[in-house]
């Protein structure tokens, strides 16, 4: 018994949106999967968007750099925050992609330690961590 393994505890490494399309967008989308392009429409609109964020590469790059914003996963531990608040810091997180503040991080901890949350992809935090932070996440 000691192999068996809780798969329900991963994170999700992705987050479902939704969108509204025209009946005739859809329509070739359809077709373009009924003639093999594409398994379905969800890999269509996949590849559709990674080919558009492919041609803004450059663009990207230098607002993140211009925005001193990190790019990928930025994880927030309770250590983390301890030791900023330790020495009187305040942070500020800017994130591009995932930004994941720990389970066992308190209300007041983020309250006391985070200054302003810039998130351009998703945020995960405890329900009572995002219910304290709500008025310094944009």
């Amino acid at each position: 018994m000691s192999n068996v393994r809780q798969l329900r505890d991963k994170t999700p490494d992705s987050e479902k949106i939704t969108i509204n399309l025209g009946y005739v967008d859809l329509g070739r989308i359809d077709l373009l999967v009924q003639e093999g392009f594409y398994s379905n429409r969800s890999d269509y609109i996949r590849t559709a968007i990674r080919n558009q964020l492919g041609t803004h590469v450059e663009a990207v790059t230098k607002t993140i750099e211009r925005h001193t914003m990190e790019l990928g996963l930025r994880d927030y531990s309770r250590a983390d925050l301890e030791t900023l608040q330790a020495a009187g810091e305040i942070l500020h997180v800017k994130v591009v992609g995932l930004a994941r503040i720990d389970p066992d991080v308190t209300p007041e901890l983020a309250l006391a330690t985070i200054g302003s949350i810039t998130v351009l992809g998703a945020l995960q935090a405890s329900a009572d961590v995002k219910k304290a932070l709500s008025d310094r996440i944009k």
